[in-house]
């Protein structure tokens, strides 16, 4: 059977704490795989915000979502598509939301069949990661799918599981999946906030 891939992985984390009715956030929604699992996931009642700084990305995601929802089958959430970078996604949602999201997802690295030279910035996601303990409920959580075998991922993954690491017990719980007989493939980390 094997084990679960590391975005099948993320994708379960996150249904195991986001409910229907919640609101939670694609901080990279890219070819809008991940956004269009949690539109699932939170329902017709729930709330997403996806953010990426590649109109081309948002357009795929919404091209992804549209198909669905023209099929008629199913009931997706309410989607925001925000172009803006994911260290300032405070300020693309409600400010009643903040201290109120269910989940966020963040899968780094480059838009596949785009621009392979404009990739995530450690500078930039671990003030998104920032952002994103800040805005999540107690339980919530934050994925976040890392890749090391592109230039400038085994940088950018190494500051995000640096970060993941130096957070204190008390403000969260940290998980890492990865396979250890692979160091470039990519690894998933979580982190679920704790209660104050």
């Amino acid at each position: 059977m094997g084990f679960l891939s590391v975005l099948s992985m993320a994708h379960r984390w996150m249904a195991e704490r986001a409910q229907p009715g919640d609101a939670v956030i694609d901080a990279t929604s890219g070819g809008g795989v991940d956004t269009l699992a949690l539109a699932r996931l939170v329902g017709e009642r729930g709330s997403v915000f996806a953010f990426d700084i590649q109109q081309a990305a948002l357009d795929r995601t919404r091209e992804r979502l549209d198909a669905i929802r023209a099929s008629g089958k199913e009931k997706l959430a309410e989607t925001q598509l925000l172009l803006q970078s994911h260290e300032h996604m405070a300020d693309g949602l409600p400010t009643a939301l903040h201290g109120n999201i269910a989940g966020v997802m963040f899968n780094l690295g480059f838009l596949p069949g785009g621009d392979e030279s404009l990739i995530t910035q450690p500078s930039t996601t671990i003030a998104a990661l920032e952002a994103a303990l800040a805005l999540l409920r107690p339980g919530g959580i934050i994925t976040c799918v890392v890749y090391p075998g592109h230039p400038g991922g085994a940088e950018e993954a190494a500051a995000v599981q640096q970060w993941v690491e130096a957070l204190p017990d008390e403000a969260a719980s940290t998980m890492l999946y990865r396979q250890l007989h692979k160091k470039a493939a990519p690894y998933l980390l979580g982190v679920e906030k704790k209660a104050k």
